[in-house]
């Protein structure tokens, strides 16, 4: 895999080190980042070794020296950052959720539309080797007619009434830090639901602290989806057919191994990540320079039009169980 385009970096939490490592350790030029304040962007440049430093996002979005931008602030300012950086003609690739409701969404993808920008999702695991693998199964009917797919992603994270995941003002809670994965990869199995079912519970903070939600198909099929942010669970994924399942081992959205199980309960393949150069936030990388490079600006593994469709279902989930983001409701 080549790289060409110049990487600036919007943000410096530890989601943004962790790119900035994967794209440092395997070959991409990363040539500036932006931070609210020039201190931050100077520590972050010093450890990263990148060249420019720039103290605001906008100064980041205006340097001529850069071509794509990885947006990596928190939930609610995914919007505002995004349709900066595509205003000043950049290619965007957003963390995920990739805004805070599906009308942010829209309103994203038709600017990047507009501007013939690629705007892409950072829902990394997509571009996993394993998901690719698990997808070529799919493809091939492996499974048989495919049934259920059962999800979880639950973690014991901090209880600190101030930390970011406690926050409403932040986007805080499972669903959206944590939920959005299993989610994400029940649009990529079976695509939208046609009904969506879903109960929670919440932290004093008025976040999710646990969300169960149950999603549909036309095809009778169904996906459950476990996720907590107050107690850790096996963080496993099984999708189940009439001839086969596929049994995804911890932690299920990270590079890992998975097993091809028949009806008869006999293992027919055993897949092990084996090459992936940290955490495997790369790949995206790859994907959203390919997309450059071919002159698209969409995607078949995530579209911008299905991370509309994905915001849609968190919007309704988000109804469902009564949970509102500092009065941004869907």
């Amino acid at each position: 895999m080549t790289t060409s385009l110049r990487w600036g970096i919007l943000g410096t939490g530890g989601i943004a080190a962790s790119q900035t490592s994967d794209l440092n350790d395997n070959g991409f030029t990363v040539t500036a980042v932006g931070s609210r304040t020039q201190q931050s962007a100077d520590a972050f440049a010093e450890k990263w070794g990148i060249p420019t430093a720039h103290p605001s996002y906008e100064a980041l979005v205006a340097d001529e020296n850069v071509d794509a931008i990885y947006v990596s602030t928190p939930h609610p300012f995914h919007y505002e950052n995004a349709l900066l950086a595509l205003n000043a003609g950049k290619h965007v690739l957003v963390e995920k959720p990739f805004v805070m409701n599906a009308a942010q969404a829209r309103e994203v993808v038709e600017l990047a539309e507009e501007k013939n920008l690629v705007v892409l999702e950072a829902m990394w695991t997509r571009y996993l080797p394993h998901m690719v693998r698990i997808r070529e199964l799919l493809k091939a009917g492996a499974l048989g007619e495919l049934r259920t797919l059962i999800s979880d992603h639950s973690q014991n994270l901090p209880k600190d009434p101030k930390h970011r995941i406690n926050d409403p003002a932040l986007g805080g809670g499972a669903l959206l830090d944590l939920g959005i994965y299993p989610v994400s990869f029940s649009f990529d199995v079976f695509g939208a639901p046609t009904a969506i079912h879903a109960s929670g519970t919440k932290t004093a903070t008025g976040v999710d602290a646990q969300t169960t939600m149950i999603f549909e198909y036309a095809g009778n099929q169904r996906a459950i989806m476990v996720t907590a942010l107050d107690a850790r669970g096996p963080n496993t994924t099984t999708i189940t057919g009439t001839e086969a399942r596929i049994e995804i081992d911890e932690v299920w959205y990270n590079p890992t191994s998975f097993r091809l199980i028949d009806k008869d309960n006999n293992l027919v393949e055993a897949y092990e990540s084996e090459g992936v150069v940290g955490r495997g936030m790369q790949y995206q990388a790859w994907e959203l320079e390919r997309l450059v490079a071919s002159g698209q600006i969409a995607n078949d593994v995530l579209s911008p039009a299905e991370s509309v469709q994905i915001m849609e279902a968190l919007d309704e989930v988000r109804h469902l169980i009564g949970l509102k983001y500092d009065g941004i409701d869907h």
